[in-house]
């Protein structure tokens, strides 16, 4: 295989894991986009930074995309070519909203677009190299496939993947903070153990979880609605009250939302908050007016897709079809 296109561009969307007792599975792709274009040269590497992360972002070689997209040349077998890149970045970083997986599903999603061949980096092979660079697959899944996602790693660390179809009965808000938690840092804090009660109670929310997701909606004994069916399914207790400490302002959110009747979990590793539920003026302004910026967002149909270059003609550029 070699590069056919010389000029190629892709969006990706953010992404939330976890989203309560799904720790280190569930995910979902939300409707907030990072667009990426890319100039094949001859010459060095440069990348320009528009939104998030610029003037703090690596702008050569060392920029997560630019690395993500050679280890997809290298993993197809392509030459490395010099890279002229500009980044539109609107997900925030360090927030738990997946800045980094979209960054490196955005670099694989390049380079199979550099290429031109629908063969090359299939959706298949560009989980497993997110997942490699990444760590775990909760955030990677979605950005590839939109929609909702359980994703899991084999005892070999090979990374797996379902998407879950049917109509989800979520209405997403993500309440952004203004200030960074390092995932690093918010995993730091987790136990190696947990009990045995709290294990088992996270398997059953899990379960619920999976099927409101997946728009199953009809119950019989607790739980009348849509809205029950959430609020039970976001339930955690495996790491949400064990990073408690490093994110105060998040955890009392959290419990102020879930009080006034709103499915709220943290969003990934945090510190951003995420209902499930749409919500009233009167808490968005609230939360406003205690400093968190409140943005409404649909569920992202679709992942990564490929909007400039020959492969952008064929499935509207997904690479998850």
């Amino acid at each position: 295989m070699r590069i056919t296109q010389d000029f190629v561009a892709v969006r990706v969307p953010a992404t939330s894991a976890n989203l309560g007792p799904g720790f280190d599975s569930f995910g979902l792709a939300l409707d907030l986009w990072d667009q990426v274009s890319v100039h094949a040269t001859a010459g060095p590497t440069h990348v320009a930074i528009e939104g998030e992360g610029a003037g703090v972002l690596d702008e050569g070689e060392d920029h997560l995309v630019v690395r993500s997209l050679r280890m997809g040349l290298e993993a197809a077998g392509v030459a490395q070519v010099g890279i002229q890149m500009h980044c539109t970045n609107r997900i925030p970083h360090s927030r738990g909203l997946g800045s980094s997986a979209s960054a490196i599903v955005a670099g694989l999603g390049l380079a199979r677009a550099l290429i031109g061949d629908p063969d090359a980096l299939t959706a298949e092979d560009i989980l497993a190299i997110a997942t490699d660079i990444e760590g775990h697959p909760d955030n990677v899944a979605p950005a590839i496939s939109g929609g909702v996602t359980v994703s899991w790693m084999d005892d070999d660390g090979a990374p797996g993947m379902v998407h879950v179809s049917g109509e989800s009965p979520i209405d997403p808000v993500a309440f952004i903070p203004d200030f960074e938690l390092a995932t690093s840092k918010a995993r730091a804090v987790l136990p190696e153990q947990v009990p045995f009660a709290d294990a088992k109670f996270n398997l059953s929310r899990a379960g619920i979880l999976a099927a409101v997701l997946g728009g199953q909606t009809r119950v019989i004994g607790a739980g009348n609605d849509v809205h029950d069916l959430l609020m039970a399914a976001t339930e955690d207790r495996l790491h949400q009250d064990y990073r408690r400490q490093s994110m105060q302002p998040s955890h009392a959110l959290v419990t102020w939302l879930r009080g006034a009747g709103k499915a709220a979990v943290i969003s990934g590793a945090g510190p951003t908050v995420l209902s499930l539920e749409s919500i009233d003026p009167k808490v968005q302004s609230d939360a406003q007016a205690a400093g968190w910026k409140v943005l409404p967002l649909k569920l992202a149909k679709s992942g990564v897709q490929i909007t400039r270059g020959n492969l952008s003609k064929i499935d509207d550029g997904r690479v998850f079809v």
